[in-house]
């Protein structure tokens, strides 16, 4: 078992920036890969949006995010950080850390929601 906590969402205007972070606690394991995933108002989806192997820092970043976001991790490795900047309105969303990726039918992509366990959300909201 995984918990997962997020902090750090709030509201800004296009251009500013917010640093959200995610405490873990649990299985080590199941802690392999964490990421950042999204879920914009009146989508069923969540998208991937950065992921990190906490093993060895490999990261993973959405196109639409690149040269954006940065995805981090704290020397413990208990905690993963996302540093947003020039934040735009299609950036809003609920922002979701997750844990444990499950790979399916032999398909590796990280940036699936295929994770086991999911924080409670923290919600960005970008204005123009």
């Amino acid at each position: 078992q995984v918990q997962l906590v997020e902090s750090g969402g709030g509201s800004v205007q296009a251009g500013g920036y917010l640093r959200l972070s995610c405490k873990a606690s649990g299985d080590i394991y199941d802690r392999k890969h964490m990421g950042w995933f999204r879920q914009a108002p009146g989508k069923e989806e969540r998208e991937g949006v950065a992921v990190i192997y906490t093993g060895g820092g490999t990261t993973y970043y959405a196109d639409s995010v690149k040269g954006r976001f940065t995805i981090s991790q704290d020397d413990a490795k208990t905690t993963v950080y996302l540093q947003m900047n020039s934040l735009e309105p299609e950036d809003t969303a609920m922002y979701y850390c997750a844990s444990g990726y499950t790979q399916y039918d032999g398909k590796w992509d990280p940036l699936s929601p295929q994770y086991m366990y999911w924080g409670q959300g923290t919600q960005v909201t970008v204005s123009s």
